[in-house]
């Protein structure tokens, strides 16, 4: 009889320490905290609603509720987007306490973002994180995005990016939102992608359109090259990778490495980087001059000051020699480029200011091109231009949050200057034995100071972000040449260039958004276009002379965007319009003389009164079955000069693009077979030069297999058909008038380890 009084006394208060436990569960108040997950910085005033309670997060991020048994926790925020918790998640944010979480505010603007290192699935790490850092011109990264083209002066280096007929200083090219690289050959055999290098950054974001003005004026687009984010671990820990490659068709070799060093208060990290290769062969079994040696070296510097305060340094050197251009009439011998940077990051505690940073900056490039090893015949002349440029600066830039918008206000300045000689050595004619000096830059310099705010709101359903600003520009000529002082006028401008953006974007559903996008950018010629100095930097062989005269061009631009997304297919629509105004182009000027014999003449830079571009963009992608997915990628841009009539020239075609990606063997082996098709180009300028273009399809097949956590190996082949064309944009080989056609079948392998 005691057993079972005392069994049932047992009974009885186990059930009421139960009931209490259940009682005190239910009326547990939670305290979390929610944090920005890349650098811990506090999101102030998201929204969260928990059954019957609601409110906002305060200075800190913090925020408080009582659990209720099976509620699921609702969190928004303007920049933040919107997502939840179920019940488990929330009994686990009682212990842990934090909640961290990815911006997503680029995401309001018509956007493409390519990852380099991305950590969503094994799928994409091994398609995109080692074999892009292989890469030794980031450009060719951009070009897998069909809405990206390039203008092909070389082989096998010195891509120039076009982005709907948009290119050179009409795209706005930073790292990391503030450093740029002026290109010191009046060719651009060194544009501004060549000196970013793939192994030391983590995503390039394309933001479409003169709508993002945090940045600079992106006139046409803005391209931000964003470097991996710094790692502070609790312990010290030593990380790193290595990666090589081989290309059979070019005999191009690949090599890449990182080594870091972090802990609580620092992330050091050195990384290197080297690429070599030779000729290639067309479909045809002809050979293109493509010779190269590139490299890489440099370092980041990670130090945290204190716990909401950080120091990055970063100091990079590029280096090229001996670089084949077949369509310029020289190549490149040598190129050396430093670029230094340093920023500061810190996080205020105030009622609404939530942190600033402030980076300065510079960059250096001294490069080397010749004719010596050209094999022309006969050989009127050796020459050769050695040429400097700078572009320094600083940007400084404070973040506010409110209720339910978000401010970006700050100012920038920038300042880059060209100067160089070409030095001529005339071996036939009557000047046989005379060495002639140009003045190729005149040492001329643009300075740009700039104020800048971006303010993202709500307005009822709908997101808005208005941008704007306000710029200075002023040019000068430090080195006065005489005959472009007989050219030219008034050789010091100053300009104000103001620019605004204004969208709206909406959600129709669950799964669908429109957005609208509104923008009006200004932009001052550059330097080429305000102070070449009778050399041949266009598509044609005359000879192009700056003006420092010319009106700023402005475009007013409309975007409209669709976004469609559920679980398995995703789908982005961007159709776009815009109306130019003393859009910058050239004419031929027969009251000028070229200085080199062979040139036909000489062009002159000038404003084209009214311009048209329109076209779009379409990326469709779907999870066919758990292991196959498919993407299509659309671009396609008209581009009309109004004054004349006549088309602009150097727009690319209808560009169509279609991969199926395979996942098998629990997502260790990724097949993967792309499919190209190009329209024939037949809107063409023929006062350019430009000639037709015929259409191509290209097959490309590749696999990859991750064989542990930290060893990959990539194989395949390009253009498997041997395809025998070129793009539109490809410059003609000089002498021949033939275009650089693209190699022929290529195989390549690449391995990678981490650790």
């Amino acid at each position: 009889m005691y057993f079972y009084k005392t069994l049932l006394i047992r009974a009885v208060l186990t059930l009421v320490l139960a009931f209490v436990s259940i009682s005190t569960n239910a009326q547990k108040k939670i305290k979390a905290q929610l944090l920005d997950i890349s650098n811990a910085a506090p999101i102030v005033g998201a929204s969260f609603k928990y059954g019957t309670q609601n409110g906002t997060t305060d200075t800190n991020g913090n925020f408080y509720f009582i659990y209720e048994k099976g509620e699921t926790l609702y969190l928004s925020h303007i920049n933040y987007s919107e997502w939840s918790l179920d019940d488990s998640q929330v009994i686990d944010l009682s212990n842990l306490g934090i909640i961290y979480k990815e911006q997503v505010t680029i995401d309001l603007y018509p956007v493409t973002v390519i990852s380099l290192r991305s950590k969503k699935s094994p799928i994409e790490e091994v398609q995109l994180e080692y074999s892009d850092q292989l890469a030794h011109d980031a450009a060719s990264i951009l070009r897998k995005n069909p809405s990206i083209n390039a203008v092909i002066k070389g082989g096998s280096y010195g891509f120039d990016p076009v982005f709907r007929g948009f290119k050179y200083d009409q795209l706005n090219i930073v790292l990391n939102g503030a450093q740029s690289a002026t290109a010191a050959c009046p060719n651009r055999m060194d544009p501004p992608t060549s000196q970013m290098a793939p192994n030391m950054l983590n995503r390039i974001e394309i933001l479409k359109g003169p709508h993002a003005l945090r940045y600079g004026t992106g006139f046409g687009a803005t391209i931000n090259f964003i470097p991996e984010e710094l790692r502070f671990t609790n312990k010290n820990d030593l990380y790193g990778r290595v990666s090589t490659g081989y290309d059979g068709n070019g005999n191009v070799f690949r090599n890449e490495g990182l080594v870091g060093f972090s802990g609580k208060f620092h992330d050091v990290a050195f990384f290197s980087s080297w690429s070599q290769g030779n000729d290639y062969t067309t479909g045809n079994g002809d050979e293109v001059a493509s010779d190269f040696n590139r490299g890489s070296f440099g370092t980041n510097l990670g130090f945290k000051i204190t716990e909401n305060q950080q120091l990055r340094l970063s100091a990079v050197y590029n280096v090229a020699r001996d670089a084949d251009f077949p369509a310029l009439p020289m190549d490149l011998r040598k190129d050396d480029t430093w670029l230094f940077n340093l920023r500061h990051d810190v996080t205020i505690e105030k009622k609404h200011l939530n942190s600033w940073n402030t980076t300065v900056f510079g960059s250096f490039v001294d490069h080397l091109m010749d004719n010596l090893l050209k094999p022309l015949d006969p050989r009127m002349l050796n020459a050769q231009t050695n040429a400097t440029t700078y572009n320094f600066g600083g940007r400084t830039e404070g973040i506010w949050y409110f209720n339910k918008s978000k401010l970006f206000a700050g100012a920038d300045f920038r300042q880059e200057g060209a100067d160089g000689t070409r030095e001529r050595e005339f071996l036939m004619g009557p000047n046989a034995g005379n060495t002639f000096n140009d003045n190729v830059w005149l040492d001329s310099n643009i300075a740009k100071t700039s104020l800048f705010a971006e303010y993202h709101f709500k307005i009822n359903k709908m997101k808005a972000v208005v941008s704007s600003r306000l710029e200075y520009n002023n040019g000068t000529i430090n080195n006065l040449a005489e005959e472009f002082e007989q050219t030219n006028d008034n050789l010091d401008i100053s300009q104000f260039n103001p620019s605004f953006s204004f969208g709206l974007t909406r959600k129709l559903d669950n799964k669908a958004s429109l957005g609208l996008w509104i923008a009006r950018a200004q932009r001052s010629g550059g330097l080429t276009e305000r102070y070449i100095n009778f050399f041949p930097v266009g598509q044609d062989p005359y000879e192009l002379v700056g003006n420092p005269q010319l009106a700023p061009e402005v475009n007013n631009q409309v975007d409209l965007t669709f976004q469609w997304q559920d679980k398995k297919t995703s789908l982005n629509v961007d159709i776009f319009a815009g109306y130019l105004q003393d859009f910058i182009s050239s004419f031929i000027d027969t009251d000028l003389s070229p200085r080199l014999p062979m040139s036909p003449g000489v062009r002159r830079f000038t404003n084209i009164k009214d311009a048209f571009k329109t076209g779009f963009e379409i990326n469709w992608h779907q999870q066919i079955l758990n292991n196959l997915v498919h993407q299509v990628g659309v671009a396609y841009t008209y581009a009309e000069d109004l004054e004349r009539d006549q088309p602009l020239p150097e727009i690319a075609p209808l560009d169509f693009r279609y991969t199926l990606t395979g996942n098998f063997l629990n997502e260790k082996l990724l097949p993967e077979i792309a499919f190209r098709h190009v329209l024939e180009q037949s809107r063409i300028s023929p006062e350019f030069g430009e000639t037709e273009t015929p259409s191509f399809s290209r097959l490309d097949f590749r696999v990859a297999y991750q064989f542990s956590e930290s060893s990959n190996i990539t194989g395949g082949i390009n253009n498997i058909f041997n395809a025998y064309y070129y793009e539109h944009l490809n410059r003609s080989v000089r002498g021949n008038n033939l275009p650089i056609y693209a190699p022929g079948r290529n195989a390549y392998v690449s391995v990678n380890f981490t650790f």
